[in-house]
C-alpha cells in the first residue's frame, strides 16, 4: 500500500531572509547616524578652533596696543609703569574687530566678545556659519554649532631686585708729570665758574631713570631715553588661552 506524499515545509532560506533584510536595515540605521554624529562633531570642533582662534586674536590685539601705548608713554614722559607690570591700558581699546575677522576667517561669526580684567582677558562666542544638514536624526537640518574660548594677556614682568652688574670702565692712566691728572692743579680757572653744570649755576634736566626687569628669568633693561632699544612686546606680555 502507498503512502500519500507528506506536505512539503518551508525551507530555512526562507525563514531566514526576513531576518538578513532587518539586520541589513539596522546596520545601515547606525552606519548613518554615526556619519550624522562624526558631521555635527566636526561642526563643533571647526566651532571651537574659531573660538580659540578670534580669543587668541582678541588678546593679541591688546597686546600690540599695550606695546604701542608702552612707547608712546616714554616718548610722552607719560606714567608707563603700570603697563609694563600690570598690562593695564588707561584708553578704552577695540580688540574685537580683530576676533570678528579670525571668527569669518574659520567659518563662525561672533555672537559675543566680553573683556575681563585683571589680568587682561578676553572671551569669545562663536557660531558656526555652515550647520549640521539633513540626516537620519531628526532636527539637524538646520542645526548650527556654538563654542567659547577665553585668551589671557599675562605681564612676564616685575621689577628686577638684583639689576645685571655693569662692567666697571677704566680708569684712564696718569701721564707724566701729572699729565692726565688735571695738570696745574686739578682744572684751576677753567672750573671756576662752572659748579655744576650750566651757566648760571642751572642744574641740568634729569634723565628718566632706567628700568631693571626680570622678564620670565631674563633680565630686561628699559632706558626712557632710548625708546628705540625697547624689548619686543613678545618678551614683556604673554598670550595663552585659559585652562
Amino acid at each position: 500500500m502507498r503512502r500519500a506524499p507528506s506536505a512539503r515545509h518551508p525551507t530555512d532560506a526562507g525563514q531566514a531572509f526576513p531576518l538578513y533584510i532587518t539586520a541589513v536595515a539596522g546596520l545601515l540605521f547606525i552606519a548613518l547616524a554615526f556619519f550624522a554624529v562624526g558631521r555635527a562633531g566636526a561642526t563643533k570642533n571647526g566651532a571651537q578652533t574659531a573660538a580659540d582662534a578670534a580669543a587668541l586674536a582678541a588678546a593679541q590685539s591688546y597686546r600690540d596696543q599695550l606695546g604701542t601705548s608702552f612707547l608712546h608713554a616714554l616718548r610722552t614722559d607719560a606714567p608707563w609703569q603700570g603697563i609694563v607690570i600690570d598690562g593695564q591700558l588707561t584708553a578704552a581699546v577695540d580688540v574685537c574687530g580683530a576676533a570678528l575677522k579670525l571668527a569669518q576667517s574659520n567659518g563662525a561669526s561672533v555672537r559675543d566678545c566680553v573683556p575681563a580684567h585683571p589680568p587682561p582677558s578676553f572671551t569669545v562666542a562663536v557660531e558656526s556659519l555652515k550647520v549640521v544638514g539633513k540626516s537620519v536624526i531628526p532636527g539637524t537640518e538646520g542645526k548650527k554649532a556654538t563654542a567659547t574660548a577665553t585668551a589671557v594677556v599675562t605681564p612676564l614682568c616685575v621689577p628686577d631686585a638684583s639689576p645685571p652688574k655693569q662692567e666697571p670702565k677704566p680708569s684712564p692712566s696718569r701721564g707724566k708729570d701729572g699729565e692726565g691728572g688735571g695738570g696745574n692743579g686739578g682744572g684751576g680757572k677753567d672750573d671756576e665758574g662752572k659748579g655744576g653744570g650750566g651757566k648760571g649755576g642751572e642744574k641740568p634736566p634729569e634723565k628718566p631713570a632706567v628700568l631693571f626687569l626680570d622678564c620670565d628669568g631674563k633680565h630686561v633693561t628699559i632706558d626712557p631715553g632710548h625708546p628705540d632699544r625697547l624689548p619686543d612686546t613678545a618678551e614683556l606680555f604673554a598670550v595663552h588661552l585659559a585652562d
